[in-house]
């Protein structure tokens, strides 16, 4: 018997309600539910050196990922955006479920995705407090639009129960992460040292801790990708290109745009650089993503140093 037996790449399109499987050139239709994702792993536990691929599908993928890693079946939950790339490049344009189950298998063989690892439970609830806050905070900031709008009185009585009640369910979430925070020793020193940050503040660094968990155990160029801040060149012959960044995780990168006009006028390190690249005459569009590229490196080198203190 082969102890090394070649890697099975197996694709996984999630969709909310049902999961298809392409496995050894067949296809399977499963719901996405606990009995659906038991079916999941038995079918890929009865193959040796399996590693499922599929994408993050705003949080429908969580799940299934949560049952494979309990398993302890490899999984690589991969960014939509670049498997929709290479499915193009390899000339497939349609999109029906089972194609793309079919090019996330592809795309495993090919590419050889590292596996995501699994989260801990402390990490899982962070994140789906986090996720729900945001939730309820564009909730209430176009209900907030809408009464501004408003000009009947009756109406405008039932705005005001309305955004009553959102800002005691905020309230009430901003109690349940305060508590999650005090209860894991390890997570509340690591919002408090990103809190020192000038510029970042306690929200950012919960939101930040909620999105990239890895924080704290990748390079500097790691972490810029992660969050797609970092810029990559756009050069075809004598031509120059202007460098853009692209993927990473969306709902980070917004956090990150909010501590990062903060830091770019108190931060001691932040401002200054902020404030030479307008000199040279970039827009503050350009130079505000480069202060958040340098925001996530220097939260990523305070949680990767323990030594390292930037107070307030």
């Amino acid at each position: 018997m082969n102890p090394n037996p070649p890697t099975v790449y197996a694709g996984l399109d999630i969709a909310k309600a049902t999961l298809q499987l392409n496995l050894l050139a067949k296809s399977f239709d499963l719901p996405n539910t606990p009995s659906g994702h038991a079916q999941l792993v038995k079918k890929l536990a009865a193959v040796s050196a399996v590693h499922l691929v599929c994408e993050a599908t705003g949080g429908h993928e969580r799940a299934v990922a949560a049952a494979l890693h309990a398993a302890q079946i490899p999984v690589s939950v991969i960014n939509p955006a670049r498997v929709r790339q290479f499915a193009r490049a390899s000339g497939t344009y349609a999109k029906t479920d089972p194609i793309d189950a079919q090019v996330l298998t592809a795309f495993g063989a090919a590419m050889s995705p590292p596996i995501t690892p699994a989260r801990t439970p402390t990490e899982s609830k962070l994140a789906a407090y986090v996720s729900r806050r945001l939730q309820l905070i564009e909730i209430r900031v176009a209900e907030a639009q809408r009464a501004d709008a408003c000009i009947d009185s009756v109406l405008a009585n039932s705005f005001v129960g309305c955004l009553r009640y959102l800002d005691n369910a905020i309230r009430k979430i901003d109690f349940l992460i305060k508590n999650l925070v005090s209860e894991d020793a390890r997570l509340a020193d690591q919002v408090r040292r990103l809190a020192e940050i000038p510029g970042v503040g306690l929200v950012t660094a919960v939101n930040t801790l909620a999105e990239m968990p890895e924080l704290g155990s990748l390079t500097r160029n790691q972490s810029a990708a992660l969050a797609g801040l970092a810029p990559y060149n756009r050069d075809s012959g004598i031509t120059t290109g202007k460098r853009r960044i692209s993927g990473g995780r969306p709902l980070l990168r917004r956090g990150l745009y909010m501590a990062a006009l903060s830091a770019s006028r108190t931060n001691p390190i932040l401002k200054p650089f902020y404030d030479r690249l307008i000199a040279k005459g970039k827009p503050a569009k350009v130079a505000l993503t480069a202060v958040m590229r340098k925001l996530v490196i220097l939260m990523n080198h305070v949680l990767k140093n323990p030594s390292f203190s930037l107070a307030k």
